[in-house]
C-alpha cells in the first residue's frame, strides 16, 4: 500500500511502523515546529531516507490531486499530529485516516493528554479513525487500543504509552486489514471536545488539595506548570508534597532552602524543587 503521511514527531512512529509493515511512502506533509514543544526532525529524516518529497505549507486539495495524478487513487492519506483540517482527500485517495491520542469519542481536540491526567482518568487509549472533512476527530472508528492509567501517571509516561499504542495499531490492524476495516467502521456517536489548554489550565491553585496540585504538575511534566509564589511568577518543572494539618493561608511561602520553596496548600504543603522565573516579556500571559 502506498501512503502519504501528514504529521510531526509526536506520533511520527506511525510512519516507520507502516514502512516496517511493507507500505511505501510517497510524500510527507509536516509543519513548522518550535523545537521546544513541537518537533519534526525525525519525520523529516525518515522522508529524506526514503527519498520522498516534503511539504511544510498547509495541505490543499490540489496537493492531493497531484498525488492522485502521479500515483492513481490506490493509496492512503495517514494523518497523525497534523493541526489543520484536511479536505479533498476523497477525490484523490482510496483511504484517509487519522491517529488520535484518546479513546474516542472521549477527548476530541488538539492535545488531550494534559486533561486526561488532570482529570484522573482511569484508562486512556489511541484511536485510528476515518478522516472527517467537516470536523476534527469525529470520523468512524477503524481501530482502537485502550490501556490503564497509573495513579502517578505523568505527561511523559502517558505520551510514551500513546506513541507505542499508535505504532502497534499502525503495524497491526491498519497495515494488515485496512480494506476490511474500511468496509465496517464503527460510528463514534456523541462525544466530548477538549480545547487547547490555556495558561489558566497550567496554573497551580494552592487553594486546592495537595493531590490535585501534584496531579496537575504531573499532567504537564516537562511542558511545565505555572505558579504565583509571593509576588513572583514561576514555571514549575518538578514538585512534591505531603498532607499535613496547618494554619497557613494557602499560597503562602512557609519555608525556603537553597532553590527549594515550600508553599502551603489547602490540606498540606507543596515543595517546588525545580522552577524558574517567568521572564518579564512573558509574564502578561500568565493566567489568561
Amino acid at each position: 500500500m502506498k501512503f502519504a503521511f501528514a504529521g510531526i514527531d509526536f506520533l511520527g512512529g506511525v510512519f516507520e511502523a507502516l514502512v516496517g509493515a511493507g507500505w511505501t511512502p510517497i510524500k510527507l506533509f509536516t509543519r513548522p515546529c518550535d523545537g521546544i514543544y513541537d518537533h519534526n526532525e525525525a519525520v523529516v529524516a525518515s522522508a529524506r531516507r526514503h527519498r520522498v518529497p516534503m511539504q511544510i505549507s498547509r495541505m490543499k486539495p490540489e496537493d492531493l490531486a497531484a498525488l492522485a495524478e502521479a500515483h492513481g487513487r490506490d493509496w492512503a492519506l495517514v494523518v497523525a499530529g497534523y493541526p489543520w483540517l484536511v479536505r479533498g482527500w476523497r477525490d484523490a485517495a482510496a483511504y484517509g485516516l487519522n491517529f488520535h491520542p484518546s479513546p474516542l469519542p472521549m477527548g476530541r481536540g488538539p492535545y488531550p493528554l494534559f486533561k486526561a491526567i488532570s482529570d484522573g482518568q482511569p484508562e486512556w487509549g489511541v484511536t485510528a479513525h476515518v478522516l472527517a472533512e467537516d470536523g476534527f476527530d469525529t470520523g468512524d472508528i477503524l481501530a482502537q487500543e485502550r490501556f490503564p492509567m497509573n495513579e502517578r501517571e505523568t505527561h511523559e509516561s502517558l505520551l510514551a504509552k500513546c506513541q507505542m499504542a499508535a505504532r502497534r495499531i499502525a503495524a497491526g490492524p491498519i497495515a494488515r486489514d485496512l480494506p476490511a476495516l474500511w468496509k465496517a467502521p464503527v460510528p463514534q456517536g456523541a462525544g466530548s471536545y477538549w480545547p487547547r489548554v490555556t495558561d489558566a489550565d497550567r496554573t497551580l491553585d494552592f487553594r486546592a488539595e495537595v493531590e490535585a496540585i501534584l496531579r496537575r504538575v504531573r499532567a504537564f511534566g516537562t511542558i511545565e506548570t505555572l505558579a504565583r509564589v509571593g509576588e513572583t511568577r514561576v514555571y514549575v518543572a518538578d514538585a512534591e508534597g505531603w498532607r499535613e494539618v496547618h494554619r497557613h493561608t494557602p499560597g503562602s511561602v512557609v519555608h525556603r532552602y537553597r532553590r527549594h520553596i515550600v508553599v502551603a496548600a489547602r490540606d498540606g504543603y507543596i515543595q517546588l524543587n525545580r522552577w524558574s522565573p517567568v521572564p518579564a516579556t512573558e509574564a502578561g500571559h500568565l493566567g489568561r
